[in-house]
């Protein structure tokens, strides 16, 4: 009964965000890789603003050390934690371009090898610039799974190994962006819009709220 219940909420999420894609704007892998890193504790809109003037100017991992610590540190500063975040982009940068041609791999454990690239953003490159299937579990996705049952885990590699068993491999990336996308409109960290949830009537979460 219970897996019936977790295979009809992701049914719901599926119909309600069909067709959600990321927050992000990027053209390139590498792109997309320097905005996830600059995403951590950060909205995907103030990151857009930050890439608009950061990637004209540096859109490899060549050019971004040709501009330099402190030009990119200036840049990158409304994002929050912008020296670590140089740090790792230029670290990254440097390791892509000694040992990767300049290219972003494709292959999930080199990934995270890269300064400042976790599960969460090596699943995110995985999945959104190679269309390989994964879950990243952020902030949302992890609050959801708990909430909503849908895979119980106090760490963000039990949420994501629980989501892996109960949707279809072909819908990982695509579940991804549906718990995204109803956690930032919907059922949100501090107010949860219950009244609103298209999930309401089988959520286990609506009536349990601290």
């Amino acid at each position: 009964m219970e897996d019936k219940i977790k295979l009809e909420e992701l049914r719901i999420l599926e119909e309600t965000y069909k067709g959600a894609m990321p927050e992000l704007k990027f053209n390139s892998p590498f792109e997309l890789l320097v905005a996830v890193i600059l995403s951590a504790q950060c909205t995907d809109k103030r990151v857009n603003e930050v890439t608009q003037t950061l990637f004209p100017l540096a859109d490899t991992p060549k050019k971004i050390l040709a501009l330099g610590m402190e030009k990119l540190q200036e840049i990158i500063k409304p994002c929050g934690f912008f020296r670590t975040k140089a740090e790792h982009i230029a670290g990254t940068s440097k390791i892509l371009l000694d040992e990767y041609g300049g290219e972003v791999p494709t292959d999930f454990d080199e990934l995270v090898k890269l300064p400042g690239v976790g599960r969460k953003t090596a699943n995110v490159v995985m999945s959104v610039a190679f269309k390989k299937p994964a879950i990243a579990v952020d902030t949302h996705v992890f609050r959801l799974a708990n909430r909503l049952k849908l895979a119980e885990g106090k760490t963000p590699l039990e949420v994501e190994l629980g989501l892996q068993k109960i949707i279809p491999r072909e819908k990982w990336s695509d579940a991804h962006h549906w718990l995204i996308w109803h956690g930032r409109n919907i059922c949100k960290a501090r107010k949860a819009n219950c009244g609103d949830c298209p999930l309401n009537k089988i959520c286990p979460y609506l009536g349990n709220r601290d």
